[in-house]
């Protein structure tokens, strides 16, 4: 059974962007950019790069080791998704290669607009970094977070701002391994203060899976991913439409391995 949201917080909440300002005096600018120079080639090359290597990818090509796509590529959902799990293994290969991007170029090329290719709807615990899990930088995917990964309206308004406004392609709502949200609706304890407030979000894959941890956090990840389908017109509409994906996973924490659920 899927629990419909509260009707009471149906009004989206507005998302905010903070835009970043250079402060930098023109002497220190002309010396950032003459400094620059060749990193900013290197920008370039890794955008266009990363761009092909999802497109080839996606279309069944085959490429060594593939870079991370760059926010800014227009994507189809399923080669989104297909550079969202390229990322995941070259996490776990140990060859992640977003932290050699130069980051002040990509604060500077997202300072007025952000074009991020996917969304995650993960976890807020603090042993899953999105955006390390799939070795992905600045401006590329748009990130939202709440215990047990679940879907409220406010959450439900983020994603929309994400797919209807930002154009992100694919929306991976992701559960984990060890989830305490999980573990303590299952167990059904007294907690304090408003702890509690996730366990009827939670308590439908706990009735469909029982007590097993990991099958209750993969079922709430797929129940998870079929509220956000079913009670967002604007998401269904994107879905008829094949120019978005909605998909749920499960993260190991162990191996730092991605699992696409079906």
């Amino acid at each position: 059974m899927i629990l419909p949201l509260d009707s009471s917080h149906k009004d989206a909440s507005r998302a905010r962007r903070t835009l970043a300002k250079d402060s930098s005096s023109g002497e220190a600018t002309e010396a950032r950019i003459s400094g620059h120079r060749s990193s900013r080639r290197r920008f370039m090359q890794l955008t266009v790069g990363g761009a092909a290597a999802g497109i080839i990818t996606a279309a069944g090509g085959r490429l060594g080791s593939p870079h991370a796509v760059m926010a800014q590529s227009k994507l189809s959902p399923d080669a989104a998704l297909q550079a969202l799990m390229e990322g995941n293994r070259r996490f776990t290969t140990n060859g992640a290669t977003a932290h050699e991007r130069d980051l002040a170029i990509l604060r500077e090329n997202t300072v007025e607009k952000q074009e991020p290719f996917a969304a995650v709807l993960s976890c807020a615990d603090s042993r899953v970094p999105v955006e390390l899990v799939f070795d992905q930088s600045i401006g590329q995917i748009f990130v939202t977070r709440i215990a047990g990964n679940v879907v409220t309206s406010e959450i439900i308004a983020s994603l929309e701002y994400g797919a209807a406004v930002l154009g992100t392609k694919v929306i991976l709502v992701m559960g984990h391994s060890n989830c305490g949200a999980v573990k303590a609706t299952i167990q059904a304890k007294g907690v304090p203060g408003q702890i509690s407030a996730l366990y009827p979000h939670i308590q439908p894959a706990v009735d469909q899976a029982g007590s097993n941890l990991e099958a209750a956090t993969k079922a709430n990840a797929k129940i998870q991913a079929a509220l956000l389908r079913q009670a967002s017109t604007v998401i269904s509409d994107l879905l008829k439409k094949n120019e978005l994906k909605v998909v749920a996973a499960y993260y190991e924490i162990g191996s730092g391995s991605v699992t696409l659920l079906s």
